[in-house]
């Protein structure tokens, strides 16, 4: 994350928010960066026609909370960090702020509820990475555990322009050759990509595809002096690549953000939504 000087902090109060923020200042902290914590509040003008108070109310509490935090954090952390607080969708606030600062990286916090885990604040982080203007760094676990600190990463991959963009952003931002790198390739199931009938020789002409594809990643990573291992699995991308994050220990997934709308739903497309949604570590979705 060399390239992360000018990180965005998507803040609302929450634990998880509070994460992505904790999880950022360590980075920033070791790397130099500069923190901005943001903060919308949504100005209904149906609801607030009758109580405009309701809405200054949530401008104060949004106000002295990202006081409280900055406060914090500056005692902290050797940090420069300011906020901001702005009306409008969470979404585009997000977006528009990272635009207008030149940011190079958006950090935010999720967690889960309900049968699907929809994402904090609604469905925020699933419509701020579509139209972000930079790299998004989605943190899910508890504060305690934020140290900004990755020693086992995990790459899907499938030779795809913003695939091969990960391996590079990967490369730059890990400074020891302790920390472990892994390229995944999933093949699609099998009974969905050869429905018509089963060949011991389809079968491996698909493996043999595959494992072409992850030695061409390993020999990109090399190229920016990045040692890799490879691995080749056979499902469901979203799950494979979350349950072999876990086998692995893996402390981070460093993903492509193509196919993520409308139709164009590619392999690590509709799939980045899923396993960011599932996942129990941060999932950094390179732009």
């Amino acid at each position: 994350m060399t390239a992360y000087k000018n990180i965005i902090i998507a803040f609302d109060d929450s634990k998880y928010s509070k994460a992505a923020l904790i999880e950022a200042l360590h980075w920033a902290q070791a790397h130099g960066s500069k923190v901005t914590v943001v903060h919308a509040v949504y100005h209904d003008s149906e609801e607030f026609t009758v109580s405009s108070s309701r809405f200054e109310k949530q401008l104060r509490a949004g106000r002295n909370a990202c006081e409280k935090v900055v406060g914090e954090c500056s005692g902290e952390f050797d940090v420069d960090i300011n906020y901001l607080i702005r009306e409008g969708e969470p979404h585009e606030v997000i977006n528009t702020v990272a635009d207008e600062l030149g940011a190079d990286l958006i950090a935010m916090g999720t967690y889960g509820r309900r049968g699907l885990r929809k994402m904090i604040m609604g469905s925020v982080t699933a419509s701020v990475i579509p139209d972000a203007p930079c790299d998004v760094l989605v943190v899910n676990k508890p504060c305690e555990d934020c140290n900004g600190v990755y020693q086992n990463i995990l790459i899907p991959y499938d030779n795809s322009e913003l695939s091969r963009k990960a391996v590079h952003r990967t490369a730059g931002f890990i400074d020891s050759s302790d920390v472990s790198v892994t390229l995944l390739y999933v093949v699609p199931r099998y009974q969905e990509m050869i429905g018509f009938f089963k060949s011991e020789t389809v079968k491996e002409q698909i493996r043999k595809e595959a494992e072409k594809i992850v030695q061409e990643g390993e020999k990109l990573a090399n190229e920016d002096g990045m040692s890799v291992n490879t691995v080749v699995e056979e499902g469901h991308a979203a799950d494979k690549i979350t349950a072999t994050a876990r086998e692995l220990g893996s402390d981070l997934i460093v993903l492509g953000s193509h196919g993520w709308r409308g139709l164009d739903k590619g392999i690590l497309g509709s799939t980045a939504e899923r396993v960011i949604t599932y996942a129990s570590i941060p999932v950094l979705v390179v732009r």
